[in-house]
C-alpha cells in the first residue's frame, strides 16, 4: 500500500490536492481515500495515516459469561444500551429475580417515568435523576397499590435524591412570573387599590397559557377609585392598566393621537405622561415585593408551588466507562470527558455538547454515532456541520473509524438537477452516516404531509386561544390580532 500510494502521488500529487479532489468528485468513496492523509493547516501533508504503518481495526470479540450481576450489568449496558435482565441471565446462570436482588440500589423497577412501559428496570443514575419529586409522587402510589414493600428501596431513594426545599429568602419573585396563581395576583391588587365591592365581580385577573400573556377584565370599572386615577395610576393611565403591563413585563407608556394635514392619524408618544406612568409603575412594583411574603399562610404556599414546579429537577450524571466503542482505531484513546459525553449522547435523549474549542467535540458525535447504530439505537445517522468543514469532518471520522461507510455531499450533490438523485442515495443507501453542510441541509424540503400538521396544529391552538379570550372577556384588540395570525 505504501508503494501504491508512493507511486501515484509522485505523478499526480496528494490526494487531497484540488484536481483530484475534482477527478474523483462522483465517487463517494473519496472521503476515504482523502482520510490517507493528515493534512496541516496549509494544506501541506504532515504524515500518511496509522494504516500504512499499524492495524487501525480491532476485531469485535462478544462476552459469552460473567462470573457477578455487576459484571453482567456493565456487559448489558455496553451491548444493549439498557437493563436487559433476560440477556443478563444468559450471561451470569443465575434466575433475574436473583440478579434483582444482588443489585439492589444498583438498579430500580422503573416506576413513574415516561418511558416506563419500555424499561422494566433501570440504572441508578437514571431513575434518582430529571423530576425526582414526580417520580416520588408515583412511586408511593405504586407502593400504596402493591402493599407488598417491593417499592420501598425506590421510595427511600427517591427522597434521599430530593433537592432541599428553598426558602422564601431564596426564591426571587416579581410581579409577572407566571407561576403565580391567579387569586394571588387579584388578592394584591384588590388590596393595594381598595377596590370597591361593586367592582371587585367584575375586574379580574387572568392568565393564558396558549398565548403566555396576563390580562386584566373591565380596567374602567372602577371609576371613582382614587388610588387607580391618582395615587398607584394617573388620569391618562389608571392603575389595573399599569398592572396589567407590569404582569407582562411590559414598561408601560402614554401616546397621544395626532392627525396628518390629510387627517392620518399618528400616535405619538407623550414623553411627560409616560415618565409619570412608569414612575408609578415603579412604586407598584415595589409594593408587591413587599406584600407577597407578608402573609405566613400564603409564603408557605408559594414555597410549596415554587419547590415542586422549579426545585424538582436532579440532573443525571452520566459514566461510560462500560462502553467498548466496537471498530474505533486502537491507536486513538478518548479522554475520560469525551467517553462520559458520549455516554449522555446514547442515553440522554437529547445533548448539547457545550465544550471549548479543541476539547474533542467531533470524535464524541462519531464515536455516538457510530455506538448508536451498533446497538440499535438508530439506522443512519445524519451529521450536518458549516459548509466549508465537510471533507474536514469526514476525514477525522474516518480517523477514527476506518472501516465506516459514510456519505459526505458536495456542492454538486445539492445543485438543483442533482438534489433529488442524492437525497434517493441518503435513503436507499446502507452507509453509517452522512456528512452535509448546513446550507444543504435547508434545501431538503419538509413534506407536504408534516408542513399541514404542523400549520392544522398551529389553527387548533389558535382557535381555542380566541375561544378563551372571549369567555375571559378579554380585549379586543387581542381578539383580533389572534384572528389575524
Amino acid at each position: 500500500m505504501n508503494r501504491l500510494y508512493d507511486g501515484f502521488t509522485k505523478k499526480y500529487g496528494l490526494i487531497n490536492s484540488r484536481g483530484n479532489s475534482m477527478a474523483f468528485a462522483q465517487d463517494s468513496a473519496y472521503c476515504l481515500l482523502c482520510s490517507l492523509e493528515i493534512i496541516d493547516e496549509n494544506g501541506e501533508l504532515e504524515r500518511k495515516a496509522d494504516m500504512f504503518q499499524k492495524r487501525t481495526i480491532k476485531p469485535h470479540i462478544p462476552i459469552t459469561h460473567v462470573d457477578t450481576a455487576s459484571e453482567a450489568l456493565a456487559v448489558s449496558m455496553s451491548e444493549k444500551a439498557r437493563v436487559d435482565l433476560p440477556y443478563m441471565a444468559e450471561l451470569t446462570g443465575q434466575s433475574e429475580d436473583a440478579l434483582v436482588k444482588e443489585l439492589e440500589g444498583v438498579i430500580f423497577l422503573n416506576v413513574g417515568s415516561a418511558d416506563s412501559q419500555d424499561k422494566a428496570y433501570v440504572t441508578a443514575d437514571e431513575y434518582l435523576s430529571g423530576n425526582v419529586r414526580e417520580k416520588l409522587v408515583h412511586a408511593k402510589a405504586a407502593q400504596a397499590a402493591l402493599d407488598d414493600g417491593s417499592l420501598d428501596v425506590n421510595v427511600r431513594a427517591l427522597e434521599a435524591a430530593i433537592p432541599p426545599d428553598l426558602t422564601a429568602a431564596e426564591i426571587s419573585v416579581r410581579l409577572g412570573a407566571t407561576w403565580l396563581p391567579e387569586d394571588v395576583i387579584q388578592r394584591f391588587m384588590v388590596e393595594l387599590l381598595q377596590t370597591s365591592g361593586y367592582a371587585r365581580d367584575r375586574i379580574r385577573v387572568h392568565y393564558s397559557n396558549r398565548m403566555g400573556e396576563w390580562s386584566i377584565t373591565e380596567k374602567n370599572a372602577d371609576r371613582s377609585n382614587i388610588h387607580s386615577f391618582n395615587t398607584y395610576g394617573t388620569q391618562r393611565i389608571n392603575a389595573y392598566k399599569i398592572i396589567e403591563d407590569s404582569l407582562n413585563l411590559r414598561d408601560v407608556r402614554v401616546f397621544d393621537k395626532v392627525y396628518d394635514p390629510d387627517g392620518t392619524e399618528k400616535r405619538v408618544l407623550n414623553k411627560k405622561e409616560t415618565a409619570i406612568a412608569q414612575a408609578k409603575q415603579e412604586i407598584i412594583r415595589a409594593k408587591f415585593e413587599e406584600w407577597i411574603w407578608k402573609d405566613p399562610a400564603r409564603r408557605e404556599r408559594l414555597c410549596c408551588i415554587y419547590n415542586d414546579r422549579f426545585n424538582s429537577i436532579r440532573p443525571r450524571e452520566y459514566d461510560g466507562s462500560h462502553i467498548k466503542f466496537v471498530g474505533m482505531n486502537p491507536e486513538i484513546t478518548l479522554r475520560k470527558h469525551q467517553i462520559d459525553a458520549i455516554a449522555h449522547i446514547l442515553y440522554g435523549g437529547n445533548t448539547l455538547l457545550a465544550h471549548e474549542v479543541g476539547a474533542g467535540k467531533t470524535y464524541e458525535m462519531v464515536a455516538a454515532a457510530m455506538e448508536s447504530k451498533r446497538l440499535g439505537l438508530c439506522n443512519k445517522s445524519l451529521i450536518v456541520v458549516p459548509n466549508h468543514i465537510t471533507e474536514q469532518w469526514s476525514g477525522e471520522f474516518l480517523q477514527l473509524y476506518p472501516s465506516a461507510n459514510i456519505l459526505v455531499a458536495t456542492k454538486k450533490d445539492f445543485e438543483t438537477k442533482n438534489r433529488k438523485k442524492f437525497c434517493a442515495r441518503i435513503s436507499t443507501g446502507d452507509y453509517d452516516a452522512v456528512i452535509i453542510g448546513h446550507s444543504q441541509f435547508e434545501k431538503i424540503p419538509m413534506s407536504l404531509e408534516r408542513q399541514r400538521h404542523m400549520i392544522d396544529r398551529q389553527i387548533d391552538d389558535l382557535v381555542d386561544a380566541i375561544d378563551e379570550t372571549k369567555r375571559n372577556k378579554g380585549e379586543r384588540y387581542t381578539i383580533k390580532q389572534l384572528e389575524r395570525m
